[in-house]
């Protein structure tokens, strides 16, 4: 586990890179979106990608706002999204743990349902609205590559009109330590495990953009 009581967000970006051992398999997947994501990125100098789950609460959410994060620190043109199959919430354990690694949420909307928040880091020069929206709702610029987190949200959208490209990347779910002792733990692990792949990702843009 990685600390975070002292530890920056741009810190916690480079240390997971660094630490997460990705399997072959996973390793090639993550190639294949790399290669199509830099031939769009190559097209017009900019992509948007939209992370796409059930619920638009958790993994979603995390594939975001470290994407997000990401197209700042490797300084690329990317605009990040979420949506789901339906409206729930930006979760408060996924706050939770995003906050514990240097993000800043402030609420832009007030709701007891689904309340917006405003979102940025240290030195950011933009900020981003979270919420939990449908997959095509009017904020997601598109066209978009989609990336689905979930293996519900990939059997449920068989078909999306703006997507122009697909991939799927699932991670397990952090909702089923809801309430239990392990609940700090279990989001700290799906937050390194998301990061660390959005650095991978990206880094892999970069490199074939020089």
């Amino acid at each position: 586990m990685i600390k975070t009581d002292t530890i920056n967000t741009k810190e916690f970006f480079e240390n997971v890179s660094k630490k997460r051992v990705l399997s072959e398999e996973r390793e090639l997947l993550l190639s294949k979106v790399v290669k199509e994501i830099s031939r769009l990125y190559k097209k017009d100098n900019h992509i948007n990608v939209n992370f796409i789950c059930t619920h638009n609460s958790r993994r979603s959410q995390l594939g975001q706002v470290w994407s997000y994060f990401a197209a700042d620190y490797f300084q690329l043109n990317v605009d990040a999204f979420s949506g789901g199959t339906e409206v729930t919430a930006f979760h408060r354990n996924t706050v939770k743990t995003l906050k514990e690694v240097g993000f800043l949420f402030s609420v832009q909307e007030f709701s007891h349902v689904n309340p917006v928040y405003e979102i940025k880091f240290k030195n950011s020069k933009k900020t981003l609205l979270g919420f939990s929206k449908i997959f095509d709702h009017e904020i997601n610029a598109s066209p978009y590559v989609v990336i689905t987190t979930c293996n519900s949200a990939d059997e449920n959208c068989p078909f999306i009109p703006d997507a122009e490209a697909r991939f799927h990347l699932p991670f397990v779910d952090p909702k089923y330590s809801d309430g239990t002792d392990e609940q700090s733990d279990v989001y700290m692990n799906t937050n390194i495990e998301v990061a660390s792949e959005v650095y991978y990702i990206f880094s892999k843009l970069k490199e074939s953009l020089n």
